[in-house]
């Protein structure tokens, strides 16, 4: 594919424009990807390490924006981290409970995970006050889903209204150990009542209607915290007062990553990719069962586990993709992945239906709204739902202008979406891809080429 088929526009207020154009003869994807490391372990080993005695050795962390972050707030409350690479980056713990108050606002940047997993940290140190922001996309998303636990535990929380948006104040306290049943299945949530856990006397609880992402347990247990879990009842139980010692960790690929590269096989004719080193954390394969549904042709190779994660090579070949519904129990196993996933669906015959999704309102942009808006856009037949949408594949896609919103799941998977349209696509601030996966178009130029 030649340097005219994809390229990058940059304006005069920075942002970029992704190009792709369909050549004449079309395209079929081919080579093998390596994608960047998973960033709800590499948010998980900054912050544990920090809090942890000793030296957290960090292979494979993700170097977007948002472990940056993470990384950047806590260095200013006393963590000593070495400059951030994908080799090896240490990480000198100050102890749990130990965290300084900083000199200025914690800026969480666009993290959500950043924001909520470190409030639990920040609430739960007596004596030592912090103020919490981030972009003007994190200063809209609710944070009373982790402040109402917290507030439960004792913690004092101040923000806009009723502290459920940010920028937040949080005075540390004595917290007191509670059995927190969520409303939702959220691993952030569950991550920061845990967090604050740590040093509540006692044993803390939380409950879940469906089982999210097991990152933090995996995680706290590997660095000595007092973790039980009973998958009978979705619950998770944490026991204060264990000191957490720090560790080396491995970092696979991000599932979530590679999830843009299995649809992007699955939808090209001709194509096929192995996608290496992902992160197959049996609450993360959502995306897997959820293609293999469809009739995708994906299959697992040199299956392992590195440092207590399960990792594997996925290959992926061109297939007839069919419709199906995606709902229940699955979708907090997937949530991050239904962008993509809507893009298969464009490509897959019959009418798929995506519901129980409402969490897609509140991420980093409405993903609902705008994967409808700007799939309708380039002629899919889509329809919005409350907590969903429906899709009819089969249409012929043509490329137009459409645009990101500053979500870096909506530019990536827009760009996707591209391959199969016919003449040329624009994806407006496409630079939002930097978010999580920072080398994103030159992947994309390597597999087409």
């Amino acid at each position: 594919m030649s340097a005219s088929v994809i390229s990058l526009k940059t304006k005069e207020n920075f942002s970029q424009d992704l190009v792709i154009q369909q050549p004449p003869n079309g395209i079929s994807l081919q080579g093998s990807i390596r994608v960047p490391g998973d960033k709800s372990i590499s948010h998980r080993a900054l912050m544990l390490g920090a809090i942890a005695h000793g030296e957290t050795e960090i292979q494979g962390l993700l170097l977007g924006e948002d472990p940056r972050s993470t990384a950047s707030c806590f260095q200013a409350m006393g963590a000593n981290i070495s400059e951030l690479n994908t080799n090896l980056v240490k990480v000198q713990g100050i102890g749990l409970g130990n965290l300084q108050e900083p000199v200025d606002v914690l800026n969480a940047g666009n993290s959500g995970t950043t924001l909520r997993l470190m409030l639990g940290i920040l609430a739960s140190h007596p004596g030592r006050f912090f103020t919490v922001t981030g972009d003007s996309s994190l200063r809209s998303r609710p944070m009373s889903r982790v402040v109402k636990p917290l507030q439960q535990m004792g913690a004092d929380i101040w923000g806009r209204k009723g502290g459920s948006l940010a920028p937040l104040a949080v005075q540390g306290k004595s917290l007191q150990p509670i059995h927190y049943h969520s409303p939702i299945a959220s691993a952030q949530v569950k991550s920061c009542v845990l967090l604050a856990g740590l040093m509540a006397e006692g044993k803390t609880t939380v409950t879940e209607p469906a089982l999210s992402r097991d990152h933090s347990e995996r995680m706290l247990r590997a660095f000595g915290a007092k973790l039980s879990t009973d998958p009978q009842t979705n619950s998770v139980t944490i026991t204060g007062g264990a000191q957490l010692y720090g560790q080396k960790v491995v970092v696979p690929g991000d599932i979530s990553s590679a999830a843009f590269w299995l649809v992007a096989g699955a939808i090209v004719p001709g194509s096929e990719l192995v996608i290496e080193n992902v992160g197959v954390n049996p609450t993360r394969t959502g995306i897997l069962e959820a293609l293999e549904m469809m009739g995708a042709d994906i299959t697992k190779e040199n299956e392992r586990e590195v440092a207590g994660e399960p990792v594997a090579d996925l290959r992926v070949r061109h297939s007839r993709l069919q419709s199906c519904v995606i709902a229940g129990d699955i979708i907090p196993r997937l949530i991050d992945e239904i962008p993509i996933l809507a893009v298969a669906a464009v490509f897959a015959e019959g009418k798929t239906v995506i519901k129980d999704a409402a969490e897609l309102r509140v991420k980093e942009s409405d993903r609902i709204a705008v994967m409808v808006k700007q799939l309708n856009q380039m002629g899919a037949k889509v329809t919005e739902l409350d907590d969903g949408m429906e899709i009819t594949g089969g249409t012929t896609l043509t490329g137009t202008d459409v645009d990101s919103y500053t979500d870096h799941r909506i530019a990536m998977s827009l760009a996707i979406a591209a391959l199969n349209a016919e003449g040329k696509t624009s994806i407006h601030r496409a630079e939002a891809a930097s978010i999580s996966y920072p080398d994103f178009t030159a992947t994309l130029e390597n597999i087409c080429g």
